[in-house]
């Protein structure tokens, strides 16, 4: 997939505006996770260094099309200059007169942090006046937020119809690491997948199966395909109109020679606590007051097996609740086994959201290949859907 990038002298001297994601957790007003400010910092530095006025816009929270200070960017600008030293000043608003005054206004060496999007319901219905007022005091947009990118909203696609248009450093880093994997995949390609529903992660199956030569079925949707095999799972998490759905993928991915491989043993507990005491079970044995809480250590090993082997590997959803120390062993072993198949040469995509939680959890992100900042929009990437903020892109 071709994308336009940037070059020093296409955004020399130009107002520039960057569509980031700062989109950060916040605790008692303070950002308590940067991860996401830091991916964009070299996008920001090379627009810095290359002459450019650079004046990054992005939404935080759900503040419902209302200004609401509770969801004000202050506290992340405070991060980033904390973060980098830079000089960044906030603008009042995200359009109109406080963005042309603060632009006027700023100084040599001065960024500019537009305030949040969301605080006006025209940006999540990509209105076109809107989007026009947004672009209207620039001569540049570059879209660095892939995370945002599944999103047809006036920072992500309108402005686009305005600007010269290019992408940002982290765009282009995600749209090849993941367009390698989807695309053009090395055999054996292992597909793992996780997290609580099967619903979430059709799409990717559908788009997928004929590429991959294993599947690896974990978390909370792997308790609706042992359901469909006639396990009895207890009261663990099942998609009940997805049995039918799931024993059909089993019988079309054995048709074409796909292994899909389901959890042989897992960790039960009666409650969803820290409190809770975990037992390992087979997955014929769970008992009828339990539920089913990560895959068991003999299924992390069977797992671990075939990662071993993998030339590509794609990993979409956790193992278990990682989230709680005694059922996090099973996304934990999952995370090391891909680390090892990393150094050996394997190319491994971690798709965004929990999965890159729980690697980030581990402390591993520089060790499993790439990290995708992208949760939604990186399962609809590899659902095959055309993202709105990557089209606007495309050479």
């Amino acid at each position: 997939m071709s994308i336009r990038t940037f070059s020093a002298h296409q955004v020399r001297g130009k107002r520039v505006l960057l569509r980031v994601d700062f989109n950060v957790p916040m605790k008692d007003g303070r950002v308590y996770d940067d991860t996401r400010i830091r991916a964009h910092l070299r996008t920001i530095e090379a627009l810095r260094d290359a002459g450019a006025v650079v004046c990054m816009a992005s939404h935080l929270g759900r503040p419902k099309g209302k200004r609401n200070m509770e969801f004000s960017l202050g506290p992340v600008r405070d991060e980033l200059v904390k973060l980098t030293g830079w000089k960044v000043r906030m603008a009042e608003d995200c359009v109109g007169d406080p963005v042309k005054d603060a632009l006027a206004s700023l100084e040599e060496g001065e960024m500019l942090l537009l305030e949040n999007l969301r605080f006006h319901p025209e940006e999540e219905k990509n209105d076109p006046e809107f989007a026009r007022l947004l672009a209207e005091p620039f001569d540049v947009f570059v879209m660095d937020a892939f995370s945002a990118a599944h999103r047809a909203h006036a920072s992500t696609r309108g402005v686009a119809d305005h600007l010269e248009t290019y992408a940002g450093y982290l765009m282009e880093q995600e749209i090849a690491a993941l367009s390698k994997v989807r695309d053009n995949p090395d055999s054996p390609f292992v597909l793992i997948l996780g997290g609580a529903k099967v619903s979430d992660k059709i799409g990717v199956i559908d788009n997928m199966l004929d590429k991959v030569q294993t599947i690896l079925v974990g978390g909370g949707m792997a308790f609706t395909f042992l359901k469909a095999q006639g396990h009895e799972i207890g009261k663990s998490l099942c998609e009940e109109d997805k049995v039918e759905f799931a024993r059909s993928m089993m019988e079309k991915a054995s048709s074409k020679g796909i292994s899909i491989v389901l959890p042989s043993d897992v960790v039960v507990a009666d409650q969803l606590s820290p409190e809770a005491q975990p037992a390992v079970v087979e997955v014929g044995a769970i008992p009828s007051d339990k539920m089913g809480l990560d895959v068991g250590p003999g299924t992390a090993d069977a797992f671990g097996k075939v990662i071993a082997g993998a030339k590509t590997i794609l990993w979409n959803g956790p193992m278990g609740v990682f989230e709680i120390p005694q059922f996090a062993h099973g996304t934990k072993k999952v995370a090391e086994a891909i680390a090892v198949a990393v150094q050996g040469g394997a190319v491994s995509v971690v798709g965004g959201g929990d999965s890159a939680a729980a690697v980030a959890a581990f402390n591993m992100e520089d060790k499993v290949g790439h990290v995708s900042t992208g949760g939604g929009a990186s399962l609809e990437f590899f659902e095959g859907k055309g993202l709105p903020g990557v089209e606007i892109l495309l050479d």
